[in-house]
């Protein structure tokens, strides 16, 4: 676990991958100096894996019965070694995979070694979960059945509803218990066999059980096309290939990451910004980071920011180091010009401090649902604040900092049956020197879709009346920041709606001279009268009223340049 000393500082080094918070030392691993790197047989295996992590998110999405992951992609899925160490990453969710490694540190610290068909599960947010709509299942892959797992494979997928007080499992709360069921690592399949009991109690808790056991049966499917594929690679390589291709990028990684950390300038880089608020009526809420750099290494120190909040927007230690990770890879990735491996390597040169009890590294039991959507967009946007002090040219404008969060449930009239809708809504991408901003895009620690409109009343019963652009939402400059989007829902049945959104009260800032994007606004339509509603909280809707939802605008790049008046 990570080491808090005595005045309740958590040191936390970021190991094989994405966001552990713990330097974990597996009892039995052997770690080799691996020969030196073959450039060719590096990026053969560096495609190897990163195909075999998109064949399972494949394999998830083409088997899952809700929209959110089918069609939203609200999913990762990651390879691991035989110890735990990631090696691989898909293209998938970056607040998902930071925060992974330290889950499966999690199933192998209670569970022990994983044998032939087991399949652990876990949710616990303070066990390297995110929230507890995030289920991680993690398999072993042996050669044999006497042999230890030449890796592991894992998959994470938010459900649409894990119980709780709201339906989508989103509610603004106080206590994590208030926000659905905390599931410690367990076994749902041992041998290849359910285990029947846990999974009678899981379904027994959510409000809708036949989606819940196909997205579980999905996400097993695709933990069997990871192993399936990683299998074949050790037929046609052999184990002892296999094996050291995992260490060699690893080691690769380390030294790109490196590289890029030494390009930057040393010195000490500060960034601040806050939340809106907790919808509890405490705000704004200060995050503050300090970076110093020295040679290729890095301190990154969160010790200023606010203590742990009332409301659910606080996040936990493995998200602050996943977002750490994340902005660390996007700076050097930009300064040297080449894409680290998908694992990314140890990240040992990084070091982050965090204080225990503080918005960025929250103390059970607190309320932590919108810290993963929310305040892992903040934390992105503070690392960046501080980069660009360093390097001024390279960083774009703030983003939309938010994922603005809808979970929708109620009683289908078509079926019968209880439903549970959840989504996160695209906005402005901020500018960079190089061109404008994306527009309608999820951005940083997210990397889903927008619901498309077929899917989502094909699914439930609403009617998208408004879907589209918000022109000139994004912030002015050389270069525009993106514009946010509008969507308007009308409710074809009395719902209890739960909204967890940021940036209503002030835009994402512009770089370089550039303006701020216009902040987000919520709102509902009833009998013709639009009314404003707190981007947090619960409401009660019923058939006939519209949800409206304004998501804010990229900041704007650069002052803009006049025009020279015609001779």
């Amino acid at each position: 676990m990570p080491r808090t000393d005595a005045s309740g500082v958590i040191r936390a080094r970021i190991p094989a991958g994405a966001g552990n918070v713990c330097r974990r030392i597996y009892p039995g691993a052997v770690v080799k100096q691996p020969s030196p790197a073959r450039p060719a047989r590096i990026e053969v295996f560096r495609h190897l894996f990163a195909a075999l992590t998109e064949e399972m998110g494949a394999a998830l999405r083409r088997s899952a019965f809700s929209p959110n992951i089918k069609e939203r992609r609200d999913y990762s899925c990651a390879l691991f070694d035989g110890a735990g160490r990631v090696v691989s990453l898909g293209d998938h969710m970056p607040v998902h995979l930071g925060a992974m490694p330290m889950s499966v540190g999690a199933i192998r610290d209670t569970l022990g070694e994983l044998g032939p068909g087991d399949v652990a599960a876990v949710n616990d947010p303070f066990l390297g979960g995110t929230h507890l709509p995030d289920i991680t299942l993690v398999s072993a892959v042996h050669t044999t059945e006497r042999a230890k797992p030449i890796g592991l494979v894992a998959s994470r997928a938010h459900h649409a509803d894990v119980g709780g007080s709201a339906p989508g499992s989103m509610p603004l709360v106080r206590e994590v218990f208030q926000e659905g069921l905390r599931i410690p690592p367990v076994l749902l399949l041992r041998a290849g066999l359910r285990v029947d009991g846990v999974w009678r109690l899981i379904l027994a808790n959510v409000r809708t059980p036949l989606e819940r056991e196909a997205d579980l049966q999905a996400q097993i499917a695709s933990l069997d096309a990871g192993r399936r594929r990683l299998l074949d690679i050790v037929e046609r390589v052999g184990a002892d290939a296999v094996r050291e291709a995992m260490e060699l990028m690893r080691a690769y990684g380390d030294r790109l990451l490196a590289e890029g950390i030494d390009r930057i300038p040393d010195g000490t880089y500060a960034g601040e910004d806050v939340l809106d608020d907790d919808g509890m009526g405490n705000g704004p809420l200060p995050i503050r980071v300090s970076i110093r750099v020295e040679g290729s290494r890095a301190s990154v120190d969160f010790r200023e920011s606010a203590d742990q909040a009332e409301g659910g927007v606080n996040a936990v230690a493995a998200i602050a180091v996943s977002c750490v990770r994340y902005a660390f890879r996007c700076v050097a990735e930009r300064l040297l010009g080449v894409s680290l491996p998908a694992g990314g390597g140890d990240m040992e040169r990084v070091e982050v401090l965090l204080r225990d009890g503080s918005i960025v590294a929250a103390r059970p039991p607190a309320a932590v649902a919108a810290g993963n959507v929310e305040t892992s967009q903040r934390i992105a946007d503070v690392l960046f604040e501080a980069f660009s002090v360093a390097l001024p040219d390279l960083i774009p404008a703030q983003s939309q900092g938010t994922m603005n969060n809808v979970t929708v449930g109620g009683t289908d009239p078509r079926t019968g049956e209880t439903f549970a809708y959840y989504e996160t809504v695209g906005g402005g991408a901020g500018a960079g020197p190089s061109g404008p901003g994306l527009s309608g895009a999820h951005v940083h620690m997210s990397n889903s879709l927008n619901t498309p409109i077929e899917a989502l009343e094909h699914a439930y019963p609403v009617r998208v009346v408004a879907y589209g652009l918000r022109r000139g939402s994004g912030g002015k400059g050389l270069h525009r920041g993106g514009d946010g989007l509008r969507r308007e829902v009308r409710m074809l049945t009395d719902v209890d709606v739960n909204l967890l959104g940021e940036r209503r009260v002030r835009g994402p800032r512009g770089r370089a001279g550039g303006g701020e994007g216009q902040p987000g606004r919520d709102a509902v339509r009833a009998d013709g009268v639009e009314r404003a509603v707190p981007s947090k909280g619960a409401i009660r809707l019923k058939a006939g009223d519209e949800l409206v939802i304004l998501t804010p605008g990229g900041g704007g790049w650069g002052a803009r340049q006049s025009t020279p008046s015609a001779s």
